[in-house]
Formats: C-alpha cells, structure tokens, sequence
C-alpha cells in the first residue's frame, strides 16, 4: 500500500513536471506594450530589429517627439476653458424695461396702463435673465469644446512628430 501511494505520487510529479516543460516550450511570449501601443499604435520592424533595438527606437523617438512638439502625453498641459462672466449683464433690466412698455401698452387698452406696466417688468425681467443664463451656457459649451479641440490638437501634433520618427528608423506603424 506504502509503495502504490509512493508511486502515484511520483507518477503525478512526472507528468506534472513534463506538462509544465512542454507548456513553457509552446507559448510564445507577450507582445511588448511599449510606447507606441499605449499611444494606440501597432508598429513593425521592417529591418529586423530586435525587441531590444525597438525599445531603444520607441524610447528615442517618444523624447523626440516631446521636444518637436512641447507635448508631453504621459503628462499633458491643464487646458481650461475661459471663464464666462455670470455677474449681472444688464439683460434682466432691459428685459423690464421692454416688458414694462408692451405692458404699460397692453394696459392703457384695458384701462389700467400702471398695472399693466407693472406686470409687463416682471415678465420682462424674468425673460431677460432667462435669456442670459441661456446665454452663459451657451458660451460654456463653446469654450469646453474649445479646450476638447485644443487637447486633440496637442495629441495629434505629437503623434504626427512620433509616427514620422518611427518610420524613419525604419518600422512600419499604423
């Protein structure tokens, strides 16, 4: 019985042993993540450089690139947007002053123009601050489109000065 459990252990070990070897001798190794594929590129030796030359390549050309460019992708510029002022603007008192007389207007037909008047500056007023605030908004948008441009146009650069780096050293990227 001792040496059954003996030798089913070592018959165990044994194809445990020669599984791992033939395992190790199969698999082929990953793929490098170097610069170029954490920038969204493939790129392929065309001279048969070796992972280690290629390394060396990318890391010359991402400093290369950096230097053409002034963008640093690994740390990229703060762009903000431009501020957009939200103080009073004027627009809530024109606002009052036009409804104020389309209703003084509307008013002296029914007979009573101060009220009229008077109801015409509230709605006037609130129409006018509306339309500020609308305003704001939209110019919010526009500046953060602005700054969304602005960042694509600072990584666009850079990899335009990586990509023809690269490919002089001679490697095909895409």
């Amino acid at each position: 019985m001792k040496y059954l459990k003996l030798s089913i252990l070592a018959l165990g070990l044994f194809a445990f042993g020669n599984s791992n070897a033939q395992s190790t001798t199969t698999t082929t190794p990953p793929p490098s993540q170097g610069i170029s594929k954490s920038l969204g590129f493939y790129i392929i030796p065309n001279n048969g450089q070796d992972v280690t030359q290629t390394q060396k390549d990318e890391s010359d050309c991402f400093l290369w690139a950096k230097e053409q460019s002034g963008y640093d992708p690994l740390n990229p510029p703060t762009v903000t947007a431009a501020p957009v002022e939200k103080g009073p603007d004027g627009s809530a008192v024109r606002g009052a002053a036009r409804g104020a007389a389309a209703g003084a207007a509307i008013g002296s037909i029914s007979g009573d123009a101060g009220d009229g008047a008077a109801y015409g500056a509230i709605v006037g007023g609130l129409r006018g601050r509306r339309a500020s605030k609308q305003q704001a908004a939209q110019q919010e948008a526009a500046n953060q489109q602005a700054v969304e441009s602005k960042k694509t146009a600072l990584l666009d650069d850079y990899k335009k000065a990586y990509t023809l780096c690269v490919e002089s050293k001679g490697y095909s990227i895409k």
